[in-house]
């Protein structure tokens, strides 16, 4: 074998060692991904139940029902569609009616989200990106001044 074979057999086989570590590697990562959706994605697309997804807007005003052992249930809305959402933990010190929320947890057959995360904004200046491209799209985001229609600021 001549210096030039052993060379491209060394070469060929780091690639192809390389390329198995990176399928490996996308193959784990294939079941942590979770993609965001609007309400009006998740209605519009027909979210199959059991898929793991996270969904922003806005909790709806009159919505909100607090239970027992910090079951929380509300709606996310983005205006023009609403997703219910059932969650049993301590929600964020700022969650309220009117405010932006991102949910993640696993679609229930009836189209409600059993959420084990609920987060939200974390100051006044903060709306996640698609949560913002979702209001956008509904028409219910201003961007002159940073306020929703009807006067309610983010």
């Amino acid at each position: 074998m001549t210096r030039k074979q052993r060379r491209l057999i060394l070469i060929g086989g780091s690639v192809g060692v390389l390329a198995l570590a990176i399928g490996l590697v996308l193959n784990a990562l294939s079941g942590s991904i979770v993609f965001f959706n609007s309400p009006t994605d998740v209605t519009e697309k027909h979210v199959a139940a059991g898929t793991r997804i996270r969904i922003g807007g806005l909790v709806k005003p009159g919505s909100l029902q607090r239970g027992e052992n910090l079951r929380v249930r509300f709606e996310v809305t983005d205006g023009k569609s609403d997703v219910a959402v059932r969650y049993q933990g301590i929600v964020p010190d700022l969650f309220r009616e009117g405010q932006g929320v991102v949910a993640e947890g696993k679609l229930a057959a009836g189209g409600t989200l059993d959420a084990d995360t609920v987060l939200a904004k974390h100051d006044e200046r903060y709306m996640p990106r698609e949560v913002v491209d979702a209001l956008k799209k509904s028409g219910r985001w201003e961007e002159t001044s940073g306020e929703l229609a009807g006067g309610k600021t983010r």
